[in-house]
């Protein structure tokens, strides 16, 4: 004969589901005190992240707080020598810095030269990682080798090579267009030009390794699909794999933009400087030749304050257009 506690437990046909009575002196427990699973869930990536924003805290934060608090700073070699004490002035470096008409067109010429640095790396990358997926084996192996012999050598090693390269006396470009004694670094226009060939050699691999591992991730049925309803290679590009490798060109993007913006080494050295009458300045030169040749510390540390601030809002401008898009970040 079947108990109460069993027909509660295994109700069958024609069993009357029954309550068992609670024993006396039995009280429900309620969840246990302390932090639930979730909130535990919530902190652990944070604890495995502190060693990591403790370092960037260090070699991030407190520079940046350095370089803010000089901006507003009267910072010369007066004080830096201790023959004037150091005085607060407020916006007073700012106001100097935005009434300049050369900062306003070195900025300009920042934005073009970035820019073009920009479209030109990634069209560059792009296009050779998509060439990567279409050759044999060997010169698959020899290309990548050229692009990472490229990509490690040092900015100052690479710019000295191209400036032999373009050497009016002795580079092999002259001699081999028949150029004569041509100087490229003497008008504006083509030194730009040369810095943005030398500044693309040495930043398309990271452009191209990156795309051709996104591309080799895309499953080929959707390549082959696209091919047998006849769409041309720029047509795949365009509607399959560009919108597929979104996130990706996301990302070596916003390290192109960062990179060029900030271009230092290759004007400096190959323009020697920043170029005649300082005709190739961009705002990293201009802002060493303001802080260390001219000793105006503060005002150096402005223009890395306001290099700073336009960088940040490209890439929250770009994020958030994308973000419009629907994609996700």
């Amino acid at each position: 004969m079947a108990t109460p506690d069993t027909l509660a437990e295994r109700p069958g046909r024609g069993a009357v589901n029954r309550t068992v009575p609670r024993p006396a002196g039995r009280r429900a427990r309620g969840p246990a005190a302390g932090p639930s699973p979730r909130g535990r869930a919530g902190r652990t990536p944070w604890l495995y992240l502190a060693p990591a924003l403790v370092v960037l805290g260090g070699l991030l934060v407190y520079p940046i707080y350095q370089l803010g608090l000089t901006s507003f700073l009267e910072y010369t070699q007066a004080q830096v020598s201790g023959g004037q004490p150091t005085t607060f002035v407020g916006l007073g470096n700012y106001t100097e810095l935005f009434a300049d008409e050369q900062f306003w067109q070195v900025l300009l010429a920042t934005v073009l030269f970035a820019a073009a640095c920009v479209v030109s790396t990634l069209a560059t990358g792009c296009a050779l990682a998509v060439l990567l997926t279409r050759v044999r084996a060997l010169p698959r192996l020899a290309l990548m080798l050229a692009a990472l012999g490229a990509w490690a050598t040092p900015a100052v090693t690479g710019s000295t090579v191209w400036l032999f390269l373009f050497d009016p006396d002795f580079g092999p470009v002259n001699r081999v267009f028949g150029l004569g004694d041509h100087s490229w670094t003497y008008g504006r226009l083509s030194a730009f030009a040369l810095v943005l060939l030398e500044v693309v050699w040495c930043s398309f691999p990271f452009v191209m390794v990156t795309v051709y591992a996104g591309i080799r991730a895309v499953p080929s049925e959707v390549l082959e699909a696209a091919a047998l309803d006849g769409a041309s290679q720029w047509r795949i590009w365009r509607s399959v794999l560009a919108p597929m490798l979104r996130p990706i060109l996301v990302v070596v993007t916003i390290q192109s933009v960062i990179w060029d913006f900030k271009v230092f080494t290759q004007i400096y050295v190959m323009t020697g400087g920043g170029g005649i009458a300082g005709q190739n300045l961009v705002l990293n030169v201009y802002a060493y030749q303001k802080a260390f040749a001219a000793s105006q510390y503060s005002l150096g540390a402005a223009i890395g304050v306001v290099m700073l601030v336009l960088l940040l809002a490209v890439t929250l401008v770009y994020l958030r257009l994308l973000r419009r898009q629907g994609e996700e970040l």
